[in-house]
């Protein structure tokens, strides 16, 4: 059985993502692992004292990732569609190619937002790294605005 790799990060776009990679993987046999990277210095806030650490911050941010990634997987497997999930932290593009090689995935499903110019200068473009570094197929999905 093929294997997509769809990271998500629960942002409107999402459910556009979701459904067009459960179609694509009734087109071709293929299950889906949903990846979700989250930031390395969640639980860490700047302020008059400085750096500080608020574990629970960190906590509570987690445990709400692992539910959206729950749901996400409930509503793929309820379409036929075998999935499972994973919350790693991490360098967003680094830590998705190297799921994709562990998982010999065959193929990475993601999601173009529409943003360019300015935004790509200082901000980057995650589905543009993962298009560069990918050594399998990368099908990009645009989840901007129709408008």
């Amino acid at each position: 059985m093929k294997k997509i790799i769809l990271p998500v990060d629960f942002s409107d776009s999402s459910d556009k993502l979701v459904d067009y990679a459960v179609g694509f993987a009734k087109d071709i046999n293929a299950e889906i692992a949903l990846i979700h990277v989250a930031a390395s210095d969640i639980g860490f806030v700047i302020g008059d004292m400085g750096f500080q650490y608020f574990p629970e911050v960190e906590e509570n941010e987690i445990k709400y990732e692992l539910r959206e990634l729950n749901k996400l997987e409930q509503r793929v497997i309820s379409q036929g569609v075998n999935c499972t999930h994973i919350l790693k932290q991490g360098v967003a593009g680094d830590t998705i190619l190297e799921f994709a090689d562990e998982k010999n995935a065959d193929y990475i499903v993601v999601g173009s937002h529409g943003r360019s110019g300015v935004y790509d200068v200082f901000i980057g473009s995650l589905t543009k790294e993962i298009t560069r570094k990918s050594k399998i197929p990368v099908l990009v999905v645009p989840c901007h605005d129709e408008n």
